[in-house]
């Protein structure tokens, strides 16, 4: 028997075409009419690359800095010792210290979201790799996570750092903004991040790169995106 629509549901699938793709500036101005939450919903884009993670070629991971911020309230967290605590301090790092940010994680105490560290730290949070890393917080260099200038880098998850990381099928999700941000900003981030996503093409992927690529709310349905219009985007 087929589960039965809501209402919500229903009235949010008559404002789209399921059959169209969509060009970035068309499905930008429809998500943004598909706001039904009472929260301000995050506009999200998932794509499908066309690529084997099983290879590690092909593991395509690192972050980007969106023009226009996330529109989150990022908690960055910041593991370092001597001068670089002041450092991350001054930077506006949420949490900033060692072994005792490593006993709160051993406690379960896990109140940020993304964790930076200087490198000479990194043998320090091996210890607590078994819960960050399936959270997807454990530091990498690939994201500019575990670095020196950790000012920059707390400046950067401030100020609309994105994270991303292709799955086992391909795939990568991201929050690009906000549905109460402008319209011209999000197709900008939009833009951004896909550019990213291009540049970190392995040269040993073959075929169409971008397979699948859709636009949606936090609580709306889906459109599908132009792939070779985003694959266009340098």
């Amino acid at each position: 028997m087929a589960k039965k629509l809501s209402k919500r549901k229903q009235a949010l699938l008559e404002k789209i075409d399921k059959n169209k793709i969509y060009s970035v500036d068309e499905a930008v101005e429809t998500v943004k009419n598909l706001k039904s939450a009472k929260f301000d919903e995050t506009v999200e884009i998932a794509l499908n690359l066309n690529v084997d993670p099983r290879h590690a070629d092909q593991m395509i991971r690192g972050s980007v800095v969106l023009p226009h911020g996330t529109g989150k309230d990022v908690k960055v967290a910041v593991f370092a010792k001597g001068a670089k605590i002041d450092e991350a301090k001054e930077a506006g790092a949420d949490l900033v210290g060692n072994d005792e940010l490593i006993a709160q994680i051993q406690e379960g105490n896990i109140d940020f979201d993304i964790v930076i560290a200087t490198p000479d730290m990194m043998g320090v949070l091996g210890r607590v790799a078994r819960i960050l890393g399936p959270k997807g917080l454990m530091p990498n260099p690939k994201t500019g996570t575990v670095t020196m200038d950790v000012a920059q880098a707390v400046k950067n998850a401030k100020g609309g750092q994105v994270n991303f990381r292709v799955d086992k099928k391909g795939n990568i999700h991201a929050g690009i903004g906000k549905v109460s941000f402008d319209t011209d900003k999000l197709k900008e981030n939009l833009r951004v991040f896909v550019e990213k996503i291009n540049k970190s093409k392995p040269s040993s992927a073959k075929g169409r790169y971008i397979k699948n690529g859709a636009l949606s709310l936090t609580m709306s349905p889906s459109v599908k995106l132009d792939t070779t219009e985003l694959m266009d985007i340098k």
